[in-house]
């Protein structure tokens, strides 16, 4: 039999067949929606809490507020050994109160197995710093859906910072006290030594002021003082009868001139408030250029009774000098005040400037006592009647600067005598006036037993 020849074909090219065609991929992607953002969670329902604001109770503790700039977490547990029972034991923490200071306060925080406190105060560190800011701490209760709010002060915020136990007591060494003396006066002689070379010609004025108030005897010079006096031939004759030099001494009044012409002559201004005082008792005149009124609190009686007046002086000088008159008087009042017990707390915050300071402190304080001693405070009191005086025309009422100087009128009169005045009165008033010449009463002395 004859076959076909298209039937017979080899295996290979019966099972060969052509490979199906790929499929070309779309190099344009079809774009895809942006991703959601995810649902915001379900509002919380509102709270109507209850807002109390608490005050200050002096029979209270504050709250103390502490915390850690070292990164120390309390609520943290740090090591097997801080836990009891297998709970976390909280450090201890303890609050300390000088005895001499009560307002000096410490807190000491201490870990559990701990050689490590954190110790903090409220008279050192940042507390010092000035920055006298309020707080306030609230504290939330959801069962009862109140907010309590406390203030707290300033002194009551500790930093706590980390001391190992024993190490710094063991490297601190006691200095002496006349250590300590020699390092504040070499301190004051830097400060001085610098103020002189680059400080203005103003604080160099100052600092050569304050440094003579503050400069104490030369053993050199006294020496020298010494073989001078011995060397003066004293004239003993003129000693004798010389009773008036002595009551000079013992009035305890201003520098006075007894032949002088007019009032403002019998006592010169410029020898009771000084040439270099005047630029720092202008707080009352720069204060009256802002605002018409005062603080009643911060002036004592007389000054208060006494500002309207100055509302009716139309010439600067005058009014500027009468305000100065007014801000010496509150600054001897309130300097007598802080060395007296039973008026220290009314002239507690009262800042006197360093210059005046310097002055009452060399011609009115006693070294030796915090008080002032009796001689002293009659010419302290007679500092201040003079410049009342001057502040209502040499024709005064004694009766507000008595309840300044918490003394009875009748106990005032004899200091205003002793200046050389008189008593009249006007209207049921007592006026105090100063007549010309000078005449002063005869001071009696004590017979010797």
């Amino acid at each position: 039999m004859n076959s076909d020849p298209e039937d017979t074909k080899s295996p290979l090219t019966q099972n060969h067949e052509t490979p199906p065609k790929k499929k070309k991929k779309n190099k344009h992607k079809t774009p895809q929606p942006p991703p959601q953002p995810p649902s915001p969670p379900p509002p919380s329902p509102p709270v109507q809490a209850k807002v109390q604001s608490l005050k200050e109770n002096p029979k209270k503790f504050p709250p103390f507020v502490a915390y850690f700039p070292s990164g120390y977490d309390p609520t943290k547990n740090h090591s097997n050994s801080d836990q009891i029972d297998g709970h976390e034991s909280a450090p201890s923490v303890k609050v300390y109160r000088s005895q001499e200071r009560p307002q000096r306060v410490e807190m000491v925080v201490t870990p559990t197995g701990s050689n490590v406190d954190f110790v903090g105060s409220n008279y050192s560190g940042e507390s010092t710093g000035g920055h006298h800011c309020s707080y306030a701490l609230g504290v939330f209760d959801k069962e009862s859906q109140s907010l309590k709010i406390v203030p707290v002060a300033f002194d009551k915020v500790f930093r706590l910072e980390p001391k190992v136990r024993g190490l710094e007591a063991a490297d601190k060494k006691t200095e002496s006290p006349v250590k300590e003396e020699l390092s504040a006066v070499k301190k004051a002689d830097r400060f001085r030594e610098l103020t002189n070379l680059y400080g203005t010609k103003r604080a160099r004025n100052e600092a050569k002021k304050k440094h003579s108030l503050n400069q104490e005897d030369d053993p050199n010079s006294q020496k020298v003082l010494d073989r001078k006096i011995k060397e003066v031939k004293i004239n003993k004759e003129a000693l004798i009868g010389s009773e008036g030099a002595e009551a000079t001494v013992a009035r305890n009044i201003p520098p006075y001139d007894a032949n002088a012409a007019t009032p403002q002559e019998a006592y010169p201004l410029d020898k009771i408030i000084l040439m270099g005082e005047w630029d720092y008792i202008a707080d009352i005149f720069e204060l009256l250029q802002e605002k018409p009124k005062l603080a009643s609190n911060a002036y004592p009686t007389f000054v208060n009774n006494r500002i309207d007046k100055l509302q009716g002086i139309q010439d600067e000088a005058e009014k500027r000098t009468l305000c100065c008159i007014f801000s010496y008087i509150t600054h001897l009042i309130k300097f007598r005040d802080q060395h007296s017990m039973d008026a220290f707390s009314s002239a507690k915050g009262h800042k006197i400037p360093g210059i005046l300071r310097n002055r009452f402190s060399t011609m009115f304080a006693d070294q030796l006592s915090k008080r002032l001693s009796a001689e002293k405070n009659d010419l302290l009191i007679s500092y201040i009647l003079v410049l009342t005086l001057y502040a209502d025309e040499f024709r005064t009422d004694p009766a507000d600067i008595a309840k300044d100087l918490r003394m009875s009128p009748i106990n005032l009169r004899a200091h205003f005598e002793h200046l050389g005045c008189k008593l009249s009165r006007q209207d049921k008033l007592q006026i105090f006036t100063l007549p010309l010449p000078l005449q002063f009463p005869i001071l009696r002395q004590k017979r010797r037993r």
